[in-house]
Order: C-alpha cells, then structure tokens, then sequence
C-alpha cells in the first residue's frame, strides 16, 4: 500500500491527529489508527507524535500502512445458497449472520471460505482474502451478492455498479408509520465525526441517494423497498433513520427500544446485471429468510 499525504486545511486545525487521518478513509478506524500513530506508520511534519497531537495548519502527515496481515484463509463446505452461475459469474443468498471476506481475527466461516470450497476459479483482483468479491452486504443483511470468478468479468461488475446500472434492491422492517407511499432520499455518508465506528450523513460525505416504497404497513411499522442508486456503507440503515424511519432490530442504527432479531431487518432480495461475456441483462430475486416472514405474519396476526 502507498504512503498517504495529508496536508492539513483551516477545518482540520484543532483535530486530534488520530481522527484527522481517520477520516479520509473510511476503511481505517480510529483505533487502528492510534496503533499505527504508536508505532510510528503516522508521521508529522516527519515527526512522531502520540495520538492526541492536535494537528495544526500547514502541518503535513504522511501516513505509511504497515503490510497487511497474511491470514491463512482455507476453503470451507459452508453449504452455500447458489442461486445462479456459469462460467463467469455466480449469484449467491447470504444468510443472515455471515462475514463476506475474511479480517485479522476473523479468518473461517465466511462467505470467501465458502466460494473457495465451492469453485477454484475466482477472480483476483481484490487479492487472497477478497476473491472474487465484487460488492459487500453487512453480516447481519441476508440476501444476493454477484461474484466474479474472473477478472474480466470482475472490471465489467465493477464497472456496472460504478455506472449505477445494476439493480439493487432490498426489502426492510423499520419502526414507524411511513405516510407517503414512496420517496427518494439524497444525502451524502460517511464516518459519524463523533462516533467513528458508525456512517452518518455528513455534508461533506459521499453522494448517496436510496429510493424507496412502501409495501404494507403494519401501524407502528412499516415495510419497505429500498432501491440504491449508489452503494455507501450501511446506506440503506443511515438513511432510513435520517429521515426518522429506522430499521427493526437495528443494533447500530436502532433506537433504544427494538425488536432482538440478532441484526437489521434487511434483505438483499433482487440483484441484476448485464452478463460481462454474452450482454444479456439477468435479474434474481430470492425470498427473506424464515424469521423475516415469521415477523411479519406475526404484525399482520396483530393487526
């Protein structure tokens, strides 16, 4: 990974040196920018510093990421729900509590283990621990993910969803009567200054725009089609309890008082794409899992 330079502006000033780097990727996390800042990966003005360095104007960072860990990422029979594949591409259902690729710490059980197990040929792009991961869905959303098992497939995916032509759409419990019947939400994402471990919408975020529409209401609850036009983490959660209408069972994002569903409920229920090889648009749909259904014939029953 290349060394990152940050040159701090007149809005940085005053900022912790640790949430100042932090917040121009989101992938990194505070705390694992304290570590790097420790041992010395974060520098200013060529100098170490601690954590609580309050960074000043014209003061230039250089941040050096160590190499990443090797992790040691073994095939695994995890049964996967293959909704589709051919040669180029495979289309799976996700349950409901399964990492997508594997991290430091958290190295079986996810859905690459699975991919392993069940083909050898996945594209390489995203390198060892992400092959063939063309797009994310959180641990707790079930649902369809696309996966490239080459990579010219991989850069077509890619491409596609970068061009916002994939269709994406998620079906969603959230607490609250919505009263209109559909809307479009554009607000930009990205780290909660304050909480850095959560996305929120901040003004100087990422574009992200969810379109959605209401399915059935249930008095306190409503279900919802969310549509993404773009795909920001945990897009469809932030943006939903932006406009007050948070999603059920939300651990992060929730309000106080949810349903204990284990996670949101969020289901990834179609996907669709133009194929990277014959140019034949495929759509998939795939049914919520068990509990979701469960929950809603039990609102249903109430009302």
């Amino acid at each position: 990974m290349e060394d990152l330079t940050i040159q701090i502006t007149e809005e940085m000033t005053g900022e912790r040196v640790d949430k100042a780097v932090s917040s121009i990727d989101e992938d990194w996390s505070r705390s694992q920018i304290q570590s790097w800042v420790k041992d010395g990966f974060v520098k200013v003005n060529g100098l170490t510093v601690k954590p609580n360095y309050k960074v000043r104007l014209e003061d230039l960072i250089i941040v050096t990421p160590p190499a990443p860990e090797e992790l040691d990422i073994v095939a695994e029979d995890l049964d996967l729900e293959i909704v589709y594949e051919d040669e180029d591409v495979l289309v799976v259902n996700k349950p409901k509590g399964m990492v997508v690729h594997p991290a430091p710490g958290h190295t079986k059980g996810t859905l690459v283990n699975g991919l392993m197990y069940h083909c050898q040929d996945l594209s390489g792009i995203n390198g060892i621990i992400r092959p063939g991961i063309v797009h994310r869905i959180d641990k707790d959303t079930s649902g369809l993910l696309m996966v490239a098992k080459n990579d010219a497939a991989h850069t077509s995916l890619v491409d596609q969803l970068v061009k916002k032509s994939v269709t994406r759409k998620y079906i969603a419990l959230v607490h609250g009567h919505i009263p209109h019947d559909k809307g479009t939400i554009d607000a930009p994402i990205a780290r909660d200054p304050k909480e850095r471990q959560n996305m929120s919408v901040v003004d100087k975020g990422k574009h992200a725009i969810t379109h959605f529409q209401v399915l059935e209401r249930f008095g306190d609850f409503t279900l919802v089609e969310c549509r993404l036009e773009t795909g920001r983490t945990h897009q469809i959660r932030v943006h939903m309890k932006y406009i007050g209408f948070p999603l059920v069972g939300d651990p992060k994002y929730g309000p106080r008082k949810t349903m204990d569903l284990g996670g949101q409920a969020l289901h990834a229920e179609v996907i669709g794409f133009v194929h990277p090889k014959t140019g034949e648009y495929l759509e998939f749909s795939a049914q919520p899992p068990a509990y979701f259904n469960e929950l809603l014939e039990s609102l249903r029953n109430k009302g």
